[in-house]
């Protein structure tokens, strides 16, 4: 290799862990031009522009977040920065849940996904007004506002972005529409062959003069409409409709769907997430596939911010400080292995992206996207919306990430301080 060109860099001495390759232990990785050229137990007699030491950090595939809202401006508060939730924040790919719709995703694309650094990809609404707060517009989000037929064709054309569909079942809207938006979202995505991201716990009030349907009918309704490979989100909610039935038991059937339909399940951490929730959920055998972190402009904490009064009162809101680290930290402190956590965030979302071929691994000849961790060990305080706190002994946090070869310190506003106990 002395004849060859140099490097552009190696990142030396850290301690890599690859799922997709079952790699794990100390390994220095060479990049050439944006892509990995060399993965190996010592580079140092290679020679390099730049080197990284990494030492007392982790070396992962580029974190990829599955519940992204970053429609910036477009989806009111709702929409994050996509920088800043991405690449400033440790995370190379970004997928913006329900942003965009049919009507929309052109600006997506021309703004959002093409002129940011991070990799951002869609899972497109099923309703033609996207993600527009729509806890404030419930009505927008029935039957009437959903057109399949353009949802299916616009979504054809996009492919390269709109990698799922996303909709709601919740039972606010069930009150008021029953199931009819969930099989409609389900024609296309079954038209277009993508998975759909169901989100469960209560968005909307219930109608009026509808009675309130129990979550126990809503998971009856909603399961035999999924498919295999659709997704299931925020199986830890302290949300009513959720995973746990009004009597406080995991549902049933929501086990069988997981464990033999091949339902998948997707943190969707948000504010919705439990400690108390997720301890019965893990309790039960239902290890979720992805980790989402769910961030939006309601439940993270915004410089500056001038109207907090009405953040405050969004059905959403949050006071607990997380991110996408924070949430993996959390499912570390309740019991799932640091490699089960890593799938979450890098092999198991490019497989339900079906790209991966692409993402999700440390492998010679892909993109150079990779995370640099650093886990801290001592006492540090993790907290949620419903009140509890939880004293965990590890940390994790982002330090920065390369993203096709080009650095980025983990700096976001949205990475939240070490709260030591």
């Amino acid at each position: 290799m002395s004849n060859m060109k140099p490097l552009d860099v190696v990142l030396e001495n850290g301690t890599l862990i690859d799922p997709a390759t079952g790699l794990s232990g100390q390994y220095d990785i060479g990049i050439q031009d944006g892509i990995i050229t060399a993965v190996s137990e010592s580079l140092k007699s290679v020679a390099a522009e730049e080197r990284m030491d990494v030492t007392d950090h982790h070396v992962i595939p580029g974190m990829i977040d599955t519940h992204a809202h970053v429609y910036e401006h477009v989806t009111g508060k709702f929409g994050l920065s996509p920088d800043l939730v991405g690449v400033y924040s440790g995370v190379t790919t970004l997928i913006d849940q329900g942003g965009p719709s049919c009507m929309t995703i052109g600006g997506f694309r021309k703004f959002i996904a093409e002129p940011s650094a991070s990799r951002v990809l869609a899972f497109i609404s099923a309703y033609l007004v996207g993600g527009l707060e729509g806890h404030l517009y419930p009505d927008l989000y029935g039957p009437n506002g959903v057109n399949a037929e353009h949802t299916i064709s616009v979504a054809k054309k996009n492919l390269d972005i709109v990698k799922g569909i996303k909709a709601h079942a919740e039972i606010g809207g069930q009150s008021r529409w029953g199931m009819e938006v969930i099989k409609i979202g389900q024609e296309i995505a079954t038209a277009v062959n993508l998975p759909l991201y169901i989100h469960l716990g209560q968005l909307w009030p219930t109608a009026d003069s509808a009675p309130i349907p129990s979550s126990e009918e809503l998971i009856r309704e909603l399961l035999p409409i999924m498919k295999e490979g659709d997704v299931l989100a925020h199986p830890f909610t302290r949300h009513p409709g959720g995973f746990v039935s009004d009597e406080g038991e995991i549902h049933p059937i929501l086990l069988e769907a997981v464990k033999q339909k091949q339902i998948l399940v997707d943190v969707g951490h948000g504010s919705h997430f439990s400690f108390e929730v997720a301890r019965r959920i893990l309790d039960a055998g239902i290890i979720p596939y992805t980790l989402g972190a769910d961030m939006h402009g309601y439940n993270v904490a915004i410089p500056d911010a001038a109207d907090k009064s009405e953040r405050a009162a969004n059905p959403f809101s949050g006071v607990a400080p997380f991110n996408l680290t924070i949430a993996m930290s959390e499912l570390l402190h309740l019991g799932v292995a640091l490699e089960q956590v890593i799938e979450m965030v890098t092999s198991h979302p490019a497989k339900l992206l079906r790209m991966e071929d692409e993402l999700g691994s440390i492998a010679v000849g892909r993109e150079a996207d990779i995370s640099v961790l650093k886990i801290e060990t001592g006492r540090f305080k993790l907290s949620d919306n419903s009140g509890e706190s939880v004293i965990a002994e590890k940390l994790i946090r982002p330090t920065f990430c390369l993203r096709a070869g080009k650095r980025f310190d983990a700096t976001s506003v949205f990475v939240p301080e070490a709260i030591v106990a």
